[in-house]
């Protein structure tokens, strides 16, 4: 399974775009996803890969690459404690 391909998948067809204007650089400002869009997104992500996203997390992710970095890290088995200790402390949630 391709997570960046499924993630930029999902977003484009959540938001309406065509699927070469989401890119994995993409901001969700650049790709005009406000908060309620986010939403959206997640719960289409969840659902797609039969996983929960914490809150903490999910309220971090600004970009197409955070959204596939956290992913992976849980779809992996990773910890992702750091992940929720990093977006409450309100630092850059990555996948490094």
């Amino acid at each position: 399974m391709n997570i960046e391909a499924k993630v930029i998948e999902i977003i484009a067809r959540e938001q309406h775009l065509q699927p070469g204007v989401v890119r994995p650089e993409s901001t969700f400002e650049e790709l005009g996803i406000d908060s309620l869009d986010g939403v959206n997104i997640l719960f289409a992500l969840e659902e797609e890969f039969k996983i929960d996203i914490p809150d903490a997390v999910a309220q971090n992710m600004k970009s197409v690459r955070q959204v596939v970095d956290s992913l992976t890290r849980v779809i992996e088995g990773k910890d992702i404690s750091d992940l929720v200790a990093m977006a409450k402390s309100g630092s850059p949630v990555t996948g490094n």
